[in-house]
């Protein structure tokens, strides 16, 4: 795995709602038809998690290779100058203190600065905190994904009220993470809450 590999991989083309016709902003929907089912504004995922991008994300976040999230925040980048979101701060989905120690940083923020940097907005990242540590996700169905980060996240002060929020997270599966997330987002005040991933499952619909 390269940068020049991940620089010419290919991202999403335009995704059809399965309801109305037009592009979608999450797995199956439009913004328009998902609003009514979520907290989410909306979200946005660059590519499907396949390789080269699956091996990337698994790199970055099980194996130590942190200068991949420069290449990576540059492909998110990229994909955000085509179809940018009305956002004013971004807030990376965050680590709880004891898994953060463990592996050391916490892959979603190295995202969000690398991202952040380049299209010249500002990283709040102690404004979200992962009060409970939760267990791995992966392997996890559906519902047990929701039942296990339910209430996780909390907002510690009001830096965010009234705030847009880009949240950024480096796999979208189910949603539930950034579900929670944009709850506690939007009871500390925020005005609304989207989410930019830099990949979505596409082969495991019971797995965030």
């Amino acid at each position: 795995m390269c940068a020049s590999c991940i620089a010419t991989a290919p991202v999403l083309g335009p995704c059809i709602c399965r309801h109305c016709g037009r592009p979608m902003a999450k797995e199956g929907l439009c913004a328009d038809c998902w609003r009514g089912q979520s907290l989410l504004a909306g979200v946005r995922s660059v590519a499907p998690h396949l390789l080269p991008f699956q091996e990337a994300v698994h790199a970055l976040k099980y194996e130590g290779l942190r200068v991949l999230a420069e290449p990576l925040g540059e492909v998110m980048a990229g994909y955000w100058r085509q179809q940018p979101l009305p956002v004013t701060v971004v807030v990376p989905v965050p680590l709880h203190k004891a898994r953060l120690r463990q592996r050391g940083y916490n892959q979603s923020l190295l995202l969000a600065r690398a991202f952040a940097r380049r299209v010249g907005l500002q990283v709040q990242e102690d404004s979200l905190v992962r009060e409970r540590n939760t267990r791995s996700q992966v392997g996890l169905s559906a519902d047990e994904r929701w039942a296990n980060v339910a209430g996780a996240f909390r907002c510690p002060a009001s830096t965010l009220r009234r705030e847009s929020v880009l949240l950024i997270d480096d796999v979208l599966t189910t949603g539930a993470t950034l579900e929670t997330c944009a709850a506690a987002l939007l009871q500390a005040g925020a005005k609304e809450v989207w989410a930019l991933t830099l990949t979505r499952a596409v082969h495991a619909p019971d797995a965030a």
